[in-house]
């Protein structure tokens, strides 16, 4: 007996997906980030603050290296406990004075990177607790996926490109770092920075281009993996729009209920004009109430054929006017006052129509 895997029959997600679609996966935390973005970001942020404040730290880096000399000396006498624990405070102190900054630098550039990327997102289906991650079979899974093995080639290519950048740039000025220990200290520092800062350029560089090319393919990864099969387009225009075939229903429903209420209200009218055949429309003035006149019915062929039916069954007089009946129906709806252009030509008609209601 063969057997037929009916994936082969199912439909492929071959259509962009709904901006509905993409407004749901967004609140659930799903958008196209590149973790590559913000370390570049964190990186070139943290060198310009260092960069622009090379005096500050250049101060900060030299009184910790002779508070550390100092240290080292006293620690030679084993009962001056109060001078070791001044020292070490202060080069705590001054340690801190120099990591604060490059925190906060690089906690700003994360959440700049996270808003220049998606914008401005808060979502509580992110930090929700999921117990399937606590399942080690799951775990393990994710573990040793396809997408994690990726990542990890990423990172580990990664790794040994800025390696060789910092390799190359180093090897190059071997002779210089040999000489640089016979520098005093405030020019060993300075020397030392001046590497740190161009080797933070080339990494800089090299990881902004990685960025971008993974920003580009997450963010096509994200638009096919939202992408829809027509079936569930067509489920998601129901479920927001409606059935289409419901609401013709309704729509035929709520015409055929219209449609009673007027020949309800034909009776009530005081002439209804003809064309003869073609058109009718039903006319009624209340002269207690003022105003205009107003239609109180109207319809083509078979309608009108029933208005007037209707209208000879209520002894409601009927006027051949064909213009007229033209105009009244192609200008005024169901309800509606007629307009004034109008006025003359009904006023004449009801004119009509009441002497003929004198005389019977």
């Amino acid at each position: 007996m063969l057997k037929f895997n009916l994936q082969y029959f199912a439909e492929e997600k071959t259509e962009e997906a709904t901006p509905k679609k993409k407004r749901d996966a967004r609140k659930k935390g799903q958008v196209a980030q590149s973790k590559d973005v913000g370390s570049a970001l964190i990186l070139i942020l943290v060198m310009l603050t260092i960069q622009l404040t090379s005096g500050w730290f250049t101060d900060q880096m030299i009184a910790i290296y002779r508070l550390s000399n100092n240290l080292i000396a006293n620690t030679r006498d084993l009962y001056n406990f109060a001078n070791l624990q001044e020292l070490l405070t202060e080069i705590v102190f001054r340690s801190f004075l120099i990591i604060m900054p490059i925190l906060a630098v690089a906690l700003v550039a994360g959440v700049l990177s996270s808003y220049l990327q998606v914008g401005f997102l808060f979502s509580l289906e992110v930090i929700k607790p999921k117990f399937s991650k606590l399942s080690p079979i799951s775990g393990f899974k994710r573990l040793f996926s396809v997408k994690s093995l990726v990542e990890m080639a990423k990172a580990i290519a990664k790794g040994l490109v800025l390696v060789y950048i910092i390799y190359d740039y180093l090897f190059d000025r071997i002779a210089l770092i040999i000489e640089s220990f016979k520098l005093d200290i405030t020019q060993f520092v300075v020397l030392m920075w001046d590497f740190v800062i161009n080797i933070t350029i080339r990494c800089s560089i090299f990881l902004l281009i990685v960025a971008f090319a993974d920003l580009a393919f997450k963010r096509w990864q994200h638009n096919k993996d939202l992408r829809m099969t027509k079936k569930e387009i067509k489920d998601e225009y129901k479920q927001t729009e409606g059935d289409p075939m419901l609401k013709g229903k309704i729509r035929e429903k709520q015409r055929s209920m219209a449609m009673s209420r007027m020949m309800q209200d034909v009776p009530d009218a005081d002439v209804v004009i003809t064309n003869p055949t073609h058109y009718a429309v039903a006319i009624v003035y209340n002269m207690n109430e003022g105003g205009s006149p107003k239609v109180l019915a109207k319809g083509q062929n078979l309608i009108a054929q029933n208005i007037k039916r209707i209208a000879t069954e209520n002894n409601v007089i009927i006027v051949e006017n064909k213009p007229l009946a033209r105009a009244l129906f192609a200008s005024a709806e169901v309800g509606d006052f007629i307009p004034v252009d109008l006025y003359q030509a009904v006023a004449e008609v009801l004119a009509y129509v009441y002497s003929i209601k004198e005389k019977q």
